[in-house]
């Protein structure tokens, strides 16, 4: 094995006038957490949707889980930026998330409302990371954070919009 092969990741120092670095990795390292958990469960319910919404819903999930995938990357790389390692083990990612699956085959309507409710769930986390990259200094972290927020809030409520009665 070559030398370049035995280089372990390691975390560095970045000085870059940013504050408590650890509680802002920890903080986007649950926000990736959360989105693979909602990545996976959109991607599931994307093959499994049926009903007259179908195409509808087929395609709607496809497109957020798509935009969760993209930023995915995003988050773990501004974790690196941070100096600190991104998650490495799917333990770790389930761990920290706040997503939960359902005991049962949602219908159509259910897999609606769920996922509306898991987007919401990632937004509150986003705006609990967004005030404490305010206060540390942050403003990288914080417009991240904003923009996932962003996107997590239209999500549900285009869930909504269509899981409505």
């Amino acid at each position: 094995m070559t030398d370049a092969l035995k280089v372990v990741p390691s975390e560095t120092e970045v000085n870059s006038g940013v504050r408590d670095v650890d509680a802002l990795a920890k903080g986007l390292a649950d926000v990736l957490a959360d989105t693979y958990r909602l990545l996976f469960k959109s991607h599931a319910y994307h093959w499994n949707v049926e009903g007259p919404l179908f195409y509808s819903l087929h395609n709607l999930t496809e497109e957020q889980y798509e935009n969760m995938f993209e930023a995915a990357d995003e988050l773990a790389e501004r974790i690196r930026a941070l100096g600190k390692l991104a998650p490495m083990t799917m333990k770790g990612i389930m761990d920290a998330s706040v997503i939960e699956d359902l005991d049962e085959v949602p219908s159509a309507g259910k897999m609606c409302a769920d996922l509306a409710a898991d987007h919401e769930r990632i937004a509150h986390r986003l705006h609990a990371l967004i005030e404490l990259a305010d206060e540390h200094k942050d403003a990288v972290t914080e417009d991240l954070a904003t923009e996932r927020s962003a996107f997590h809030e239209q999500a549900a409520w285009m869930l909504k919009a269509i899981g409505a009665q």
